[in-house]
């Protein structure tokens, strides 16, 4: 009989409990989280504050080009971000980026995204090519530590699956 009275206490438990979990606030997933970080990068770089970059990144991070603009001489390119940093803040060109996050990775404090970017200066498409973005959880959220992407020049953006024109992106 003891079973029996359980029995209808757990019910009424089981029926409550997704009303409770309707009312809680549903938290952004690991990737959401990530994927706020890398926003929050684009948007420091299309930012008229050159000082916004440096709050995005890690300083002491490695940026890799895979240089591919003369296809007869390939290079890769090996920056420090700190070095990065300081000569973007003498920068006065108009840059935007726009990248498709195509793969998202998260392993604890650790992220990884992927996918096809492109390059834009003074509204004029400067070159494309896949982005690789290496995330770190920070006090203040994700920052990009590390990144390494190819760079091609604008007739090849569509071979890649990046926007080729301003229009492809609105659009």
């Amino acid at each position: 009989m003891r079973g029996l009275q359980i029995f209808p206490a757990l019910a009424i438990a089981a029926l409550a409990t997704p009303a409770l979990a309707q009312d809680a606030p549903m938290l952004p997933a690991p990737e959401q989280l990530v994927m706020q970080g890398a926003d929050r990068f684009f948007a420091a770089l299309k930012s008229a504050d050159k000082t916004r970059l440096a709050r995005e990144m890690i300083g002491d991070g490695t940026i890799f080009v895979h240089n591919r603009m003369d296809p007869d001489n390939p290079r890769v390119d090996v920056v420090k971000v700190s070095d990065h940093l300081e000569r973007w803040a003498g920068d006065t060109a108009e840059v935007s980026e726009f990248m498709e996050y195509q793969t998202v990775l998260v392993d604890g404090d650790m992220a990884q995204v992927w996918g096809p970017y492109t390059f834009f200066v003074d509204n004029k498409i400067s070159h494309c090519g896949v982005n690789s973005l290496s995330m770190v959880r920070t006090d203040d959220g994700w920052k990009v530590a590390n990144t390494s992407f190819s760079m091609v020049p604008p007739e090849e953006c569509e071979a890649i699956g990046a926007p080729s024109t301003l229009k492809d992106i609105v659009e």
